[in-house]
């Protein structure tokens, strides 16, 4: 039986976080992406709390005029940085069960380049 794509994404999510949580010390880098908007957001699950959280769609990224590609890429960066002054430098990548290339590609790259470790 072939399944749907929303059916395949959730299963793909499930398996990803059946490994992958996020810790006080290594919080989950959690990235949703919609048909136009990418978010980040970075998680720690022991606590249930979100910590640092950038989208596409906030007033600093409004004035940006780009491919959603490019627009990813900043979103990266920006979240990169959002964590470098809460104090945080290493969190665990959660593409949250889509596939690792495009924008989700782009944001993970933008927030390497910014100093993140995963």
């Amino acid at each position: 039986m072939a399944l749907s794509t929303r059916e395949r994404k959730q299963r793909i999510r499930r398996r990803i976080r059946k490994v992958s949580s996020g810790t006080g010390e290594r919080p989950r880098l959690s990235i949703f992406r919609s048909n136009s908007e990418i978010y980040a957001q970075v998680i720690d699950d022991t606590k249930g709390t979100t910590l640092v959280a950038v989208s596409s769609r906030d007033k600093e990224f409004a004035k940006i005029k780009g491919t959603k590609i490019e627009m990813a890429n900043t979103v990266g960066k920006a979240i990169a940085e959002k964590c470098k002054k809460a104090g945080i430098d290493k969190v665990a990548f959660d593409r949250g069960g889509n596939l690792y290339h495009g924008r989700v590609k782009s944001l993970a790259d933008g927030a390497r380049e910014a100093g993140l470790n995963f």
